[in-house]
């Protein structure tokens, strides 16, 4: 069994992290309520040696995907390979209203999103190219 805790503020995310690590937690995860998932989590990665850090739900459909290939990278470098991205597409009320972004059809949109993440990485550290068709998110 492998229990998991959060990480919810900035401000606290290193001395929540790092007390979640010293009670044997496997993981700590920050999600897309209030705030950005991610900068939490890199203040955590520094403040933390072991425990598993993850977004238990960054809103794909609000961000390009090159740019959250830029961010998750980052952060799998920085907790030393420690990082999971855990992504979704949001209701509609959300994506429209509070990232001013189109709705379209999610499903098919996530998965285009995620084929452009992997070959952006793939691209990166393996050399291959990749297409415009899987570089961009499907549009409405």
């Amino acid at each position: 069994m492998k229990i998991d805790g959060t990480v919810r503020g900035l401000s606290d995310a290193a001395d929540r992290a790092r007390t979640l690590e010293e009670h044997g937690y496997d993981a700590a995860w920050a999600g897309e309520v209030n705030q950005d998932p991610f900068l939490p989590l890199a203040v955590a990665a520094g403040a933390t040696g072991r425990i598993t850090l993850g977004t238990s739900i960054a809103v794909a459909l609000a961000r390009s995907p090159m740019t959250l290939a830029h961010t998750a990278d980052d952060l799998q470098r920085h907790s030393r390979g420690r990082f999971v991205l855990g992504l979704g597409s949001q209701v509609k009320a959300h994506v429209v209203r509070r990232f001013s972004m189109p709705w379209g059809r999610p499903a098919s949109q996530m998965r285009e999103y995620v084929l452009a993440l992997r070959s952006i990485w793939s691209a990166w550290h393996e050399g291959t190219p990749w297409t415009s068709r899987a570089s961009t998110t499907a549009t409405p």
